[in-house]
């Protein structure tokens, strides 16, 4: 009797830890659909392009249901994701005001660019706190990781 409540405490534990433990990803090519379910008939909520993050929920059927930094969520094919990190600009939506690239990682280090909300970067490098990066536009610099989503 007590195996049996021991092995059913088990499997909902590790049922738990499965749901709780998402995965960050990111889009693998331009104008990949977010869907509505997991499938071609399903409609199509977004349209997401190349590096773009998101958190796998949960998978079904080669369909990955997903989540991006707004919160939206849908299902991507599984085909159209990519393990290669990338982060988002979280901050500054309302104000329209732009966030710092700095040369190394710190507030003393140089500004060589500036990003508005929305903008997607590789991400490469992790160290105190801050992310060295790379945009599609081949300006690689410094971003305070508070800044960003997807950096896990």
């Amino acid at each position: 009797m007590s195996i049996r409540i021991f092995s059913l405490f088990f499997l909902v534990f590790i049922s738990s830890v499965s749901l709780c433990s998402a995965q960050m990803m990111s889009v693998n090519g331009e104008n990949v659909n977010l869907r509505s379910g997991p499938g071609t008939k399903y409609s199509v909520k977004w349209e997401y392009g190349q590096g773009f993050p998101l958190n796998v929920l949960e998978r079904k059927s080669g369909w990955a249901k997903v989540s991006d930094f707004e919160k939206d969520t849908g299902w991507i094919h599984d085909s159209l994701l990519s393990k290669k990190k990338y982060v988002i600009v979280k901050v500054h939506r309302a104000n329209k005001k732009k966030i710092n690239i700095r040369s190394g990682p710190g507030t003393s280090n140089d500004v060589v660019g500036q990003a508005f909300y929305g903008v997607v970067f590789e991400r490469l490098e992790k160290k105190s706190g801050w992310l060295k990066v790379r945009h599609e536009t081949g300006l690689v610099g410094w971003i305070k990781q508070t800044l960003l989503w997807g950096s896990n």
